[in-house]
């Protein structure tokens, strides 16, 4: 089953820790190693994006910055023999932001990727 992990924030006020950033190597390395990680990369904020809508037949492009007060800032592409793996991979980043990035915060969703076994 594969996932995808969005990771959402606020803007932050400072840089991430150093210390965060290597643990996020480590713990990359190590899901990468599992096999479990596929791919992961930061996202650029709204600004640098748009949004294709359909509304009554007509298709729209609106160029960004959106109005959320989150931004999506990474993802991360997971193949687990479980949903509860996946959350377990998501739960681990998130601990480390938790641990050494005290004054972080947003969310992770985790999204799974229709697959053979959904139909």
């Amino acid at each position: 089953m594969r996932y995808v992990m969005l990771l959402e924030a606020a803007q932050p006020a400072t840089p991430p820790p150093a210390e965060l950033m290597a643990a996020i190597m480590k713990l990359g390395e190590e899901a990468t190693a599992a096999g479990a990680l596929l791919d992961n990369a930061g996202l650029l904020p709204s600004a640098a994006g748009a949004k294709i809508t359909v509304t009554g037949g007509a298709l729209s492009v609106t160029d960004g910055p959106f109005a959320e007060t989150k931004e999506m800032i990474s993802y991360a592409l997971y193949e687990t023999r479980t949903r509860e793996e996946a959350v377990e991979w998501a739960s681990r980043f998130m601990k480390l932001h938790r641990d050494l990035w005290p004054a972080w915060e947003g969310e992770c969703r985790l999204l799974k990727i229709m697959g053979p076994e959904d139909f």
